[in-house]
Parts: C-alpha cells; structure tokens; sequence
C-alpha cells in the first residue's frame, strides 16, 4: 500500500466526505476516490459501503482505521525525528575519557554542548589509556581523550591537541614550595603521593627517577588525580600531576610549580577508523577544541606549534 492511499483514507475518516478529504489534502475528490478504491483492492476487504456516490465507512474501516491513526502518529514521530538528526538536536554521544579530563575540562565542555543540543544524551566513562584504545577498536564509544605516552593506538585515528608538561606539587608549608622551579634531583628521599603503577604518567616518572638514581618514598597511592591533589593538601607528601590537575587545586593549600627537566607529553583526541562519526559526536569535538584552546590561554596547556 502507499502513503498517499492511507493519507486520503485518514483525511475521510476524520471528515467524512471524499470533497472535505480533497480539501484538506489539496488535491482533487477524483484522486481521493481512486486512492481510496486503490486501497481496498490492497487490502482484500471492503472499507465502505457505496450509495448514490456517497461512501460509508465499514465497521472493517473503523477498525482499521484505528490502526491507521498510529501509523500515522508514528510517521509524525519519525519526521521530527529526521528534523532533530538534521538540526543536531537527537542521538547520544559516548565519550571515554582518563580520569583527570573527567574531573576537569570535560565537565564545562559537556554543560556547553547540553546548552545547545539539550536533546542529545551523553555518557562519560571513566577509563584508563589502555581501556579507552580498546573501546575506540571495539567501536563501544565515538571518541576518546587519553594522552600520548607511548601508546599503542589499536584502531584509532590520533588527533594531537595540546603539549603537556608535567607539574610538582606540594603544600604551601613544604620546603620545595619557595623553589621557583623543582628540579629532579631535589626531590630525592622526598614522601610522594603517587597515582596507581598501571598509570602512564606514573610509569613515566617511574623511568625517569630510576635514571636519575632517585629513590623516593611513596606515602601513598590513588587511583584518580583528585585523591592525589587531595593528600597532597593534607601534607602526606610531593606529587607529579598533569598540568590540568592545576584545575582542581582552587581553594586548596597545594602550590604548583614547574619542573626541570620537564617531562611532556601530548594530549589527543582519538576517534575510530573504521566508523564515521555522527553530526552529534562532530559537535561535541568542537566543543572539546573550544575548551582546549580556553586552557592554551589560560596557560594549563601548550600548543603544539610551540618548541
């Protein structure tokens, strides 16, 4: 059957006659008559009794008509639908992030991006480096954010967008905290709060204190990057962080300082090779490159055109 058939099937039903179905359909009673005729011949049964040239319905016709009534609101659903796909305004967005991106920048990207698609859900999953390759091959999220720290990339496309240097942080009572810069070598036999040894940035400041032949004590260890900040501003020790962690620091008595050496890295936003993303997912990528060039300026993160 066609839709014009059932179009003019719903417009008589309502109206009552083939002259008021026309009408509302802006096309001729002929038309109506022969998508009606069409419709019953489609059908195998008869929807109207024919008298004079007057037509009335069947009890099969109302019966069936009630069925009509929610294909027809169905049809409606699925063109706002197509209407919200095309304004950017329907779908969901699934973003894997580690966890400090989770507790910083993310959060402001997500409150913009609901401002303007406040139709659209997203869900952020927590996860490790190695987690969030794996999603992205797998095709169990639209994007990931992770860090570029020797990372082998599975399936996925890698979109550079900012340098990192890593920072030394410590309460404002501690030693180090009148150094302008911390270098390596001072912080040997110092307490460190540290992130968990499956961390990258863990392993990489692992490797570099063992070339340097610094033992440190390690007072304790979090999972996530806030529980790190929050031990240092209860005095249980330095720690190394990424720089975003600086965002969780307002309101605290822990001081930031650089390093020296510095040990960098690069943060990247990883989308799949194997799937394209939808208008949506699109849109939420710009708003993470908003707030990237937002913590360029506020001098958290480094562009990449920088030596």
């Amino acid at each position: 059957m066609k839709i014009k058939e059932i179009e003019a099937f719903d417009a008589f039903m309502k109206h009552g006659t083939t002259k008021a179905a026309a009408e509302t359909l802006g096309i001729s009673q002929s038309m109506v008559s022969r998508l009606l005729t069409g419709l019953e011949d489609e059908l195998g049964f008869i929807l109207f009794k024919r008298t004079r040239n007057q037509l009335s319905p069947t009890a099969e016709a109302f019966l069936y008509h009630a069925s009509v009534l929610r294909l027809m609101a169905s049809i409606r659903d699925t063109q706002k639908d197509a209407d919200a796909i095309a304004n950017n305004q329907l779908g969901s967005v699934v973003v894997a992030a580690q966890p400090i991106f989770c507790d910083t920048f993310l959060l402001d990207v997500i409150k913009r991006f609901k401002q303007n698609h406040p139709n659209v859900g997203v869900r952020v999953i927590d996860a490790g480096l190695q987690e969030l390759l794996k999603m992205i091959d797998n095709n169990t999220c639209d994007v990931a954010l992770g860090i570029t720290l020797e990372a082998d990339t599975y399936g996925a496309t890698v979109s550079s967008l900012a340098r990192c240097s890593a920072r030394c942080i410590m309460h404002r009572t501690h030693p180090l905290a009148k150094q302008d810069a911390v270098a390596i070598t001072s912080l040997k036999n110092q307490m460190f709060v540290e992130l968990m040894s499956d961390s990258p940035l863990r392993a990489r400041v692992d490797f570099i204190m063992q070339t340097v032949d610094i033992k440190r004590n390690i007072s304790a260890e979090m999972r996530h990057m806030r529980g790190v900040c929050a031990l240092v501003d209860r005095g249980l020790g330095v720690a190394v962080i990424d720089p975003i962690a600086e965002l969780l620091l307002q309101g605290t008595a822990v001081i930031s300082k650089p390093m020296k050496p510095t040990i960098e890295w690069e943060i990247a936003l990883l989308k799949s090779k194997h799937k394209p993303l939808s208008s949506v997912a699109e849109s939420f990528c710009e708003e993470i490159y908003a707030e990237i060039d937002s913590l360029h300026q506020m001098g958290i993160l480094t562009s990449l055109n920088i030596n």
